[in-house]
């Protein structure tokens, strides 16, 4: 260890033990010059501050905050020393990991932001470009193993141009995407052969050309399935060369010498450590959020104060938060405006309210949040078999149901509790729980979710079915009250359900997570069944406008202003005024899931199922209006303000993602996209309107829901009644085949390929 470490561990060591001590008391201690008894307004003097658990700040002080130099050592071995700007890290720092990691360079907000050098633990060195901890822009980086890349970074990896340099001397120039060698580009080996051509998330995928360093070439179509590969061999010279050569080779021997270097993972960023120091010295400190898993594989943050404790702390009523939001994205609570690029008036999107009301003691429904939350702890937290995913055909059994009693003084397999004696159903409790295992679901995680000590939210009015559906704290799941024949029809088709999502992993319909019912016993004797589901909408960033569709138009519309309209009510299709433009790879993908979950539907017998989509703008602002970006020569209604401000590539991804929570892209869930606007000549007739040339980007949320309504007799005699009073082809009460082709058709009208 060099003597540089030692003498910050000493440091560190010291001041730990200092701060402990002092904790103790529960004192906050200030040390300022003698004569100072009471600095004026914008004095900027040395302090030092203890605070109440353990950690320590050294250097310039001004207003109840750190400005100027200063330190601060975390009592888990963290340390920042550095400039500082009303109480955040701001300019030029060092931060030091107890791992022994550091980051020498610039920051901003709390972020590794600017130019800066990173030592890892393990040996890593990257020196460049850093967006919001990310590398992100030109950088070069030296890897343990002797390995060495310089170019272009997007989001903490390889993205665009860029040299990787092997320790054995091979070397890769040309395109990278997200880590990978993607697009045209070229490998030299250090025995003198060559590839030239194009790549696909690491392989040569497409057209290439292979040299041998004797002056052999092969010419042709490349791709890692052999079947797909052909091409033509020319020998060196006049030889004949080796004729018997395989192009498979390349992936099975010539290229396992070329892998690339993971990323080293951080643990903690500095900005998941910084404060947001009040304005009242020594008695509250700001919250951090920490960080726990959404359904998507996204991390959701939760409100926890630095001495460690989970707070309630309800954010979005702190408008003076120094967070503006969440993860400094921007506050979503706030108005926001997207200007359209011909200069017409703005498109307004009102401010975002968190939807529902709290379920708390005194609520008409607090009594059954109580017995929903004891009976999913009972039965998702009690010992179980190790399940398979192949299951037998008896645990698809309707009659395959578990019964338990909740009396209020307890009893011997269930806890005491404050609510009312009921009874307890769990419905294919073995299937269930392995839908959750499917589809990655942490046990711990869904039981603090649901049955944590946060109260649910119910919406505030119940669905046209008559449904009531609650949402956790946390956003992850929801919770809709189930009639008997919605269950009935989950039970039937749950095989066929099963065999589905297992097969297609990027399916759109809606995930299932647990079916269940409440007996209140007594004179009562009510029934109150209920289904969980994943929550479409479970992310961090706001969901500005969100819509219903099902293909139809009959009653499709939203009877309210434009200037009532806010981002929690749902639209339908005779309210679209966009068409989606999906990148060629993900609407291809798109296309081919839609028609397999259509077909999967249809053949269980349901219909009047939605695609519920929901938009979150990327080109918004609190304060400033910005424009759409405009179609290419040929696209209709160009603007006129050829001089309207646009994002840059790195503004766009401060707002896209906090790297501290980066969510993963998958169809339907945080994807990149581009929405079109566009304007009908008949608002009760035409679905798609016509195309305007502005276009906006956008994060799309996507997903097929209400799949629990089959063709039964009532749904064939409102077809009947309808189709004599309006044409057909427009109500929603159609036959499944009808349906699906309808549901298809209009849908492939609104998403289309980005060309």
């Amino acid at each position: 260890m060099s003597k540089e470490k030692v003498g910050i561990a000493k440091v560190w060591e010291a001041t730990v033990r200092k701060s402990q001590a002092i904790a103790k008391k529960k004192t906050t201690m200030s040390v300022a010059h003698a004569d100072d008894d009471e600095p004026s307004p914008g004095q900027v003097y040395h302090a030092e501050k203890v605070l109440v658990n353990g950690d320590f700040y050294t250097g310039q002080w001004m207003d109840n905050l750190p400005n100027g130099h200063g330190k601060y050592f975390w009592t888990d071995g963290c340390m920042y020393v550095g400039e500082w700007q009303g109480g955040k890290t701001m300019g030029k720092g060092k931060f030091s990991w107890p791992s022994g990691a550091t980051y020498d360079g610039e920051f901003k907000n709390g972020y590794m932001d600017g130019r800066g050098t990173y030592k890892g633990s393990s040996g890593d060195k990257f020196r460049g470009h850093w967006v919001m901890n990310m590398k992100h822009g030109q950088g070069t980086k030296s890897f343990a193993n002797g390995d060495h890349y310089e170019g272009e970074w997007r989001r903490g990896l390889q993205d665009g141009k860029g040299k990787y340099q092997w320790k054995n001397g091979n070397h890769y120039i040309g395109q990278w995407r997200n880590g990978l060698m993607n697009g045209n580009g070229t490998m030299v080996w250090s025995n003198g052969n060559r590839y030239d051509g194009y790549w696909e998330d690491g392989f040569p995928e497409g057209n290439g050309t292979f040299r041998w360093a004797d002056g052999g070439l092969y010419l042709g179509v490349w791709s890692k399935n052999g079947k797909d590969q052909n091409g033509t061999y020319y020998p060196p010279g006049n030889s004949d060369g080796n004729l018997d050569w395989d192009p498979q080779e390349v992936f099975a021997v010539a290229l396992n010498d070329c892998k690339t270097c993971a990323e080293e993972k951080v643990l903690i960023f500095p900005s998941q450590k910084m404060l947001n120091w009040p304005g009242v010295e020594g008695e509250f400190f700001r919250k951090q959020p920490i960080q726990r898993k959404g359904n998507d594989g996204s991390v959701r943050p939760k409100w926890m104060s630095m001495d460690g404790r989970v707070s309630n702390y309800n954010w979005e009523n702190d408008e003076d938060s120094d967070f503006n939001g969440v993860g400094g994205l921007g506050n979503p609570q706030l108005d926001e405006t997207v200007k359209k690029g011909n200069g017409s008036t703005p498109l307004r999107i009102k401010s975002l309210k968190r939807q529902g009301v709290t379920i708390s003691k005194g609520h008409k429904n607090y009594g059954l949040m109580l017995n929903l939350q004891l009976g999913i702890r009972h039965s998702v937290g009690r010992p179980a078999p190790k399940t398979t995913l192949d299951l037998k055909a008896s645990a698809f059994d309707p009659r395959e149901k578990v019964w338990t009693r909740f009396p209020p003084e307890g009893s011997k397999h269930t806890p005491p509790h404050q609510s009312c004696d009921f009874k307890w159903k769990d419905y294919c409790p073995v299937v269930f729980r392995t839908l959750r295992k499917l589809f990655k679901v942490d046990t711990a995680d869904y039981m603090i979710s649901i049955c944590g000590n946060e109260a649910l939210r119910e919406l505030s009015s119940p669905g046209k079915s008559g449904s009531f559906f609650y949402l956790t704290n946390d956003d992850r799941y929801m919770i809709k009250t189930m009639k008997k024949a919605e269950v009935k029809v989950l039970l039937r088709m749950l095989p066929a359900y099963y065999k589905h999502v297992r097969a297609f992993d990027n399916t759109l319909v809606t995930k299932f997570y647990g079916l269940h019912c409440v007996k209140l016993t007594g004179a009562t004797q009510k029934k109150v069944r209920f289904v969980v589901m994943g929550n479409l909408f479970c992310t961090d960033y706001a969901i500005h406008r969100r819509f219903d569709l099902k293909g139809s138009s009959h009653g499709r519309t939203t009877v309210k202003p434009v200037a009532e309209i806010d981002p929690t009510i749902t639209l339908k299709d005779l309210d679209l005024n966009y068409i989606f433009r999906l990148q060629k790879v993900w609407f291809q993908e798109f296309c081919r899931q839609v028609n397999k979950d259509c077909e999967f539907l249809e053949q269980e017998r349901i219909m009047d199922y939605s695609l519920l989509v929901g938009l979150h703008f990327r080109e918004t602002s609190s304060k400033d209006s910005l424009a759409p970006r405009s179609c290419p020569s040929g696209g209709h209604g160009a603007p006129e303000n050829d001089d309207a401000p646009c994002l840059s590539s790195a503004d766009m991804d401060q707002l896209l993602f906090d790297p501290a929570r980066r969510a993963p892209v998958k169809l339907g869930t945080n994807m990149p996209a581009r929405a079109e606007q566009t304007v009908r000549s008949d608002f009760e007739t035409q679905l798609v309107g016509e195309l305007t040339g502005e276009l906006y980007d956008i994060t799309l949320y996507f997903g097929i829901i209400d799949i629990l309504q089959d063709y039964d007799i009532t749904k064939k005699l409102e077809h009947a009644y309808k189709s004599f009073q309006f044409d057909a082809t427009s109500i929603s009460a159609v036959d499944p085949k009808q349906y699906s082709k309808r549901f298809r058709d209009f849908i492939f009208r609104i998403f289309v390929e980005d060309t």
